[in-house]
C-alpha cells in the first residue's frame, strides 16, 4: 500500500470518527489516531437473523484489526440479507477510501462487478464465509463446508441408529439459501453421507435461510409425508432448525424427530441438552474472524496472507484457509463452546433447563 495512498486513508479516518456513526447504508464507523501505517478496513456481513454475525463475527473481527494496527480505520456494513443494500454499502465503502474489503456475500454469484471496482482500483478483497464466483481476488477463509454437510449427516444417521430408527420411516431435508454456494456445499456434504441409507421424503431449499420459511416446509413436509412417518430432519443451520422445531412443536410430536443445525447458536445448545435438537456444527468462529483481520492487514501492507490451500471458484484459485468443523452433542458442549469461552455455562443453563444442564455436567 502506497505511503500516500494511506495518508489518505488516514484523513478519511479522521473524518469519518468527527461525522459518521451510522448511514443510511448500514454502515459504522470508527478509527484512531493517524498514522504512515495507518489503513481503512471495511467489513460486509450478509444478515442478522443468523445470531453469529453481530455477536461474533463483527466484534472480534474489529478487536483483532486494532490489536494488529492500532491506527487502522473500520468500516462495517450490514446487508440484512438484500444484495442491493450490499452493492450501496461497497461502493460507499470504496467512496469513503476503503483499503480492503472483507466481504461476506448476500448474492455470492452477483458480487462479481463489486470485486471489479475494487480490483480496477488495486484494493484488495477478502471473501469472508462464502466463496464468490466468476472472478478472481486475493484471499479466501472459510471452513470446509463439504465436510461440515458430511458431519452433520453422519450424526442424524448416528442419532437414528441409536433410536433404532435407522432405514425406517422418511427424512426431511432443509438446505440453505440457493444464493449461497456454502448451501451446496453442505448439500452435497449431506448427501454424500445420507443417500442410499435413508429415504429423502422432502427436500427444501431456503431463501434468506430464514426460519421462518423453514418453518412453513417442514409444515408442508408434515402435510405430505405423515407424522409418524418422519424420523429425521436435516436442517443446515440453527435458524432453521428452529422453525423445524415449531412446525413439529405444532404438530403434536411427543418426542421430536433427531434434527442437525450449525453455528451453535444458544438457542439451539439449549435445545441439544433438552433433547429437542440432536447436534450442531461448531465453526471456531473467533478463529475465523481473527484470521481474516490478519490476512486484511497482510494485504493493506502489501503482503500475502498465510494460507493452507488453494479453491477454485471456477475462474480462478484462490489463495485460501479452510478451518475444520466440530460436531457438537450434548457430551461435548462443555469441552468445546464452553472450554473456548463462545458462550459461559451461566450463558447456557437458563432455570427452566437447570436440570439437563446438571444432567450434562453444565452445573
Amino acid at each position: 500500500m502506497r505511503r500516500d495512498r494511506l495518508i489518505i486513508a488516514a484523513g478519511a479516518a479522521l473524518l469519518l470518527a468527527a461525522g459518521c456513526g451510522s448511514d443510511s447504508g448500514g454502515g459504522t464507523a470508527a478509527s484512531s489516531a493517524p498514522g504512515a501505517e495507518a489503513a481503512t478496513v471495511a467489513l460486509f456481513l450478509p444478515e442478522s437473523k443468523t445470531t453469529r454475525y453481530e455477536q461474533f463475527d463483527k466484534p472480534v473481527f474489529e478487536a483483532k484489526l486494532k490489536e494488529l494496527c492500532p491506527d487502522c480505520a473500520f468500516l462495517y456494513f450490514n446487508a440484512d440479507q438484500d444484495a442491493a443494500k450490499q452493492q450501496s454499502q461497497v461502493e460507499s465503502a470504496l467512496t469513503q477510501g476503503a483499503d480492503v474489503l472483507v466481504l461476506d456475500a448476500v448474492d455470492a454469484d452477483a458480487v462479481a462487478p463489486l470485486v471489479n471496482q475494487a480490483t480496477q482500483r488495486r484494493i484488495p478483497v477478502i471473501a469472508y464465509d462464502r466463496r464468490i464466483s466468476g472472478i478472481g481476488y486475493d484471499y479466501f477463509v472459510s471452513f470446509d463446508n463439504v465436510e461440515v454437510g458430511e458431519v452433520q449427516g453422519q450424526a442424524l444417521l448416528d442419532e437414528l441408529t441409536k433410536r433404532g430408527t435407522a432405514g425406517t420411516g422418511q427424512i426431511v431435508m432443509i438446505n440453505g439459501s440457493p444464493t449461497d454456494p456454502s448451501s451446496a456445499d453442505y448439500k452435497k456434504g449431506a448427501h454424500n453421507a445420507l443417500d442410499g441409507k435413508v429415504t429423502i421424503g422432502r427436500e427444501f431449499d431456503t431463501p434468506d435461510w430464514s426460519p421462518d420459511k423453514a418453518q412453513e416446509q417442514m409444515e408442508q413436509a408434515i402435510t405430505s409425508l405423515g407424522r409418524d412417518s418422519i424420523v429425521g430432519v436435516y436442517s443446515a443451520n440453527d435458524g432453521m432448525a428452529t422453525g423445524a422445531v415449531a412446525a413439529l412443536k405444532r404438530a403434536g410430536y411427543a418426542t421430536l424427530p433427531a434434527l442437525t443445525g450449525q453455528d451453535a447458536e444458544l438457542a439451539a445448545v439449549q435445545r441439544i441438552l433438552t433433547g429437542e435438537q440432536t447436534m450442531t456444527i461448531y465453526l471456531n468462529i473467533k478463529v475465523q474472524a481473527e484470521t481474516a483481520a490478519e490476512a486484511a492487514v497482510a494485504l493493506a501492507r502489501g503482503e500475502k496472507p498465510k494460507t493452507t490451500t488453494t479453491v477454485n471458484n471456477g475462474t480462478a484459485d484462490i489463495p485460501t484457509t479452510l478451518l475444520d468443523p466440530i460436531a457438537v452433542t450434548k457430551d461435548k458442549i462443555k469441552d468445546t463452546i464452553v472450554a473456548d469461552g463462545f458462550y459461559t455455562v451461566s450463558d447456557i443453563c437458563t432455570p427452566d433447563i437447570a436440570a439437563a444442564c446438571a444432567a450434562a455436567g453444565l452445573s
